[in-house]
């Protein structure tokens, strides 16, 4: 089992999770960002079947790593999904809107294509230890820090104004690079490759900045992105 750190950042984090629901159900805007609902509420119950298998099997075991794994995969393509469902928001009623969607589908399967030819060579390492899951994950996390900071600078140069919006963009900036950072690290030195587990901290982080976000913000506050890399001199 986990120890009392690790289980007190595994509470803390659902507790996160279930908060921005509630927030959102209370600011009435649970339909407006559906997507980033359903992430909260599938990471929820994520959370529950991985603490079950962690409770049966262990919490250095391969059914646990491979639960680990399998759902971080799961969770980082619905998080894709939900950046997508962003840039439709940013981009709005533009008529490349579409192209875009269709655009985003091919570099999904494009993504998940490239993670499992990375390990076609050794077909019995496709499902021993959740390589592929691993695979996929870390190849989506790096791919959603390049389609984040693309919207970002679409955010800027079509001068976003919506201050929730801006600050959900940001966060996943974060929350994106922070995850590659650890999944990079882990390649670069294998000793450490318990930092894998800082993942549940990091984890806190995203549902606490949306909760914070949606709770000081209306729908209809506004701010000058521009206003956020302007340089005083």
């Amino acid at each position: 089992m986990p120890g009392s750190v690790e289980l007190f950042i595994w509470y803390l984090g659902t507790a996160f999770e279930l908060a921005f629901v509630v927030c959102s159900i209370a600011r009435k805007s649970f339909f407006t960002y559906f997507f980033l609902n359903l992430y909260m509420l599938l990471t929820v119950l994520v959370d529950v079947a991985r603490w079950l298998v962690c409770r049966q099997f262990g919490f250095d075991s391969d059914q646990y790593m491979g639960c680990y794994y399998y759902t971080d995969a799961l969770l980082t393509v619905l998080l894709y999904v939900l950046l997508v469902s962003l840039f439709a928001r940013v981009f709005g009623e533009l008529r490349f809107a579409k192209h875009m969607r269709l655009a985003a589908v091919v570099l999904l399967l494009g993504t998940a294509a490239f993670s499992y030819a990375v390990i076609a060579q050794s077909e019995s390492r496709l499902y021993t230890g959740s390589v592929f899951a691993y695979e996929l994950s870390q190849n989506l996390y790096f791919v959603g820090i390049v389609l984040t900071y693309l919207l970002w600078a679409a955010v800027l140069k079509l001068r976003e104004t919506r201050t929730r919006l801006v600050q959900i963009v940001l966060s996943l900036g974060v929350y994106f690079s922070l995850n590659a950072a650890t999944y990079a690290l882990c390649n670069v030195a294998p000793q450490y490759g318990g930092v894998i587990h800082a993942a549940g901290a990091i984890g806190c982080l995203l549902p606490l900045a949306w909760c914070i976000t949606i709770m000081r913000y209306s729908e209809d506050s506004r701010l000058a992105p521009a206003q956020l890399v302007a340089v005083p001199r």
